[in-house]
């Protein structure tokens, strides 16, 4: 491309300061200046010409850099024209056309040694057919703009939204779009109605023209492009609530440096206590860091505010390892630092693939279940504080409102009983199928065989950002950078934040929603005071809702695990389970935890997941307790050979026969002694 080019010598003047300057000398990247007024001074190169008023006097300025992302949307003939129009150019400022080889000469009319420029442009208008003023405009416009300055401007002009629609109508357009925010959605045709109505309302009928009818729906669907103006209300108040400025990413540098907790209902149908198909909620804890979800709870209806304060308990403890789960889902088969944590806390042993994340700071909305005086006071207990986000602005907590859609995403959806985001999605006759209380165990195990071992599209690495981490894996590495060490709850600080119920201490134990939990060490405290008026001498009882099996009471004399009474009977179906699982973790000592086990887990978990509970298990588990409660029923004689015909003993081989125990009462009475 032709153009001088700026290049600051000595002896140039300048301008600078508000004065103009002489450049004396050049040394490295420093310049030395003398003013007018006699005064020197020594510049770096770049403090002087990043001044606003910096100017290279009597000097010509280099063209503009050429456009060359709008060079390559313009049409392909346009772009070909502007460089034929640039190749006669060339050849009229140097005699020769671009790109030719060696040793050829110029044509008749362009040698620079024996015409001036005017002769080669008078030349040049002569051999295109255009004026001598064409080429010497063409020529200028080259010179300044490049490549872009030959370009025919009709090609590059800009498409105006409104046309050539009156401004009257375009603001009516403007105000009525905006006022169907909160509006149901309607159609086109009210919309220009309304349209036409107010305008007429405001400059009277007949003053504004109207756009034809095809043109009128041309200009709605422009101005309401991208506001959902005509679909679904709720995305277009979603959309409508996005703030105006740049979004602004969350950022933390070490675990627990922010949490963020929201609740939202999950989109599966779950059986509550009395058999009736809810809704549940979920409320989850994020870490910002690490992305991991530090834990996570299910309530049917509506999540308390003992909930919440619930949810910082499971956060703060060790998930422990549970019958059924894989061994590749323990914490000393992943990536997290298992010798360190287990050397800080010997529960870390026996836990799960989560790490325990103490939060410094939690991120909360306006709920009644955060912003109430049950959760205020066990974050203060934590020493944590509490920092709310604004009102109607959801992008302040952008992280958990981002994981609510991954847990649908890659959870939600699998299970059974899912019913979609709304009636639009629903299928017909979805069925609740799981209960609360084993959705929930379902759900654990997905936080970690489904989240904490995923790769993560926001942990990538620095250094390679083609590598996504797992919440694990970014777990550990800020831990080696920051020094992190995480110190869980002990069991007292655990039981404090647990839901709290009170109760009287009668002979029969404590009874909390219709189950009786007893112990010997309650003997010296039945029927008594507990000392507390305000409470009407009722003891202090905590609770966990996701563990029945016990409950804790505070005494004089400290806390009494006490169990509840019909504990062996509901988990003896179970007892065949566990023994299963623990033959396949001894057939499984000595391997390595690869990611192909980890994701046969996770299949099989959503599999699981997805058709249900077993029924038929179920009824085997209840026809077992009766018989494991009663005697044997009487056999019947047994069948001779020649008695049995082929075809009976074929039925009898293939049936399988389940009997059903025969109630006893001196045999259960004996139990009750």
């Amino acid at each position: 491309m032709v153009g001088m080019r700026s290049v600051l010598r000595p002896g140039d003047r300048i301008g600078f300061d508000g004065d103009e300057h002489l450049v004396t000398g050049l040394a490295g990247t420093a310049v030395r200046l003398r003013s007018d007024s006699g005064v020197e001074q020594v510049l770096l190169v770049g403090h002087l010409t990043a001044a606003s008023d910096f100017a290279v006097l009597d000097s010509v300025m280099p063209p503009a850099t050429e456009p060359f992302g709008l060079l390559e949307a313009l049409p392909p003939e346009v772009v070909a024209t502007a460089e034929r129009w640039r190749a006669h150019l060339v050849e009229v400022e140097t005699g020769l056309p671009p790109d030719v080889g060696p040793g050829v000469l110029p044509r008749p009319g362009y040698d620079p040694q024996t015409t001036t420029l005017a002769e080669r442009q008078r030349v040049k208008a002569g051999e295109l057919g255009v004026g001598f003023r064409t080429i010497e405009l063409k020529r200028a416009r080259y010179t300044a703009q490049g490549l872009w300055g030959l370009v025919d401007q009709r090609a590059a002009r800009t498409f105006e939204v409104t046309g050539q629609a009156d401004a009257r109508v375009v603001e009516v357009l403007r105000e009525l779009i905006t006022g169907e925010t909160d509006a149901s959605t309607g159609t086109r045709s009210r919309l220009i109605r309304r349209a036409v109505k107010r305008v007429e309302e405001l400059h009277g009928v007949g003053v504004v023209p109207m756009p034809g009818r095809t043109t009128f729906y041309a200009l709605v669907d422009r101005l309401s492009a991208g506001r959902h103006t005509f679909g679904s209300a709720a995305t277009r108040r979603q959309l409508a609530n996005r703030p105006d400025t740049a979004f602004t990413p969350t950022l933390a540098s070490r675990p627990g440096e922010q949490v963020q907790i929201d609740s939202t209902p999950i989109d599966v149908m779950v059986l509550a206590a009395d058999g009736v198909p809810v809704r549940a909620d979920l409320t989850i804890a994020v870490d910002v860091a690490t992305r991991t979800i530090c834990a996570a709870v299910l309530r049917p209806v509506g999540t308390k505010a003992v909930d919440a304060a619930l949810l910082l308990a499971r956060m703060l403890v060790p998930e422990p390892m549970r019958p059924g789960w894989s061994s590749a889902l323990r914490m000393s088969a992943s990536r997290l630092p298992h010798r360190r944590l287990v050397d800080i806390d010997a529960r870390m042993r026996e836990a799960a693939a989560r790490p325990v994340i103490v939060p410094d700071q939690v991120v909360i909305d306006h709920g009644k279940v955060f912003v109430s005086d049950t959760f205020t006071r066990a974050c203060g207990r934590l020493g944590i504080s509490i920092q709310p986000a604004r009102k109607d602005t959801p992008t302040d907590k952008g992280v958990v409102e981002a994981t609510f859609d991954a847990i649908k995403t890659l959870f939600a959806q699998h299970c059974a009983g899912f019913k979609g985001a709304n009636v639009q999605q629903r299928g017909r006759a979805v069925a609740a199928e799981w209960t609360l209380e084993e959705l929930q165990d379902l759900l654990d195990e997905w936080l970690i065989v489904g989240w904490q071992h995923r790769p993560h599209d926001a942990l990538r690495d620095p250094h390679a950002p083609r590598r996504m981490l797992t919440p694990n894996e970014r777990y550990t590495a800020l831990v080696a950078v920051s020094g992190y060490l995480p110190l869980p709850l002990t069991g007292t600080d655990y039981l404090e934040l647990l839901p709290v119920k009170w109760r009287a201490i009668n002979d029969y134990g404590i009874r909390i929603d219709h189950r009786t939990y007893d112990s010997p060490d309650l003997g010296p405290h039945r029927r008594q005071h507990s000392g507390l008026t305000g409470r009407r001498g009722l003891w202090e009882v905590h609770h966990d809702p996701y563990d029945l099996a016990r409950v804790f009471v505070r005494t004089p004399d400290g806390w009494i695990t006490v169990p509840w009474t019909h504990r062996a009977m509901v988990s003896a179906p179970f007892a065949d389970f566990t023994w299963r699982h623990a033959r396949r973790l001894a057939a499984e000592t000595g391997r390595d935890v690869t990611e192909t086990e980890v994701a046969r887990a996770l299949d099989a978990l959503l599999t699981r997941a997805e058709h249900g509970p077993d029924k038929t298990g179920r009824r085997v588990a209840a026809r077992t307790r009766t018989a494991a409660a009663a005697h044997r029923p009487p056999t019947a004689e047994p069948t001779t050979a020649q008695e049995t015909s082929p075809a009976t003993a074929a039925r009898v081989e293939q049936t399988t026969v389940i009997p059903f125990g025969v109630f006893d009462a001196e045999t259960e009475a004996k139990k009750w002694l």
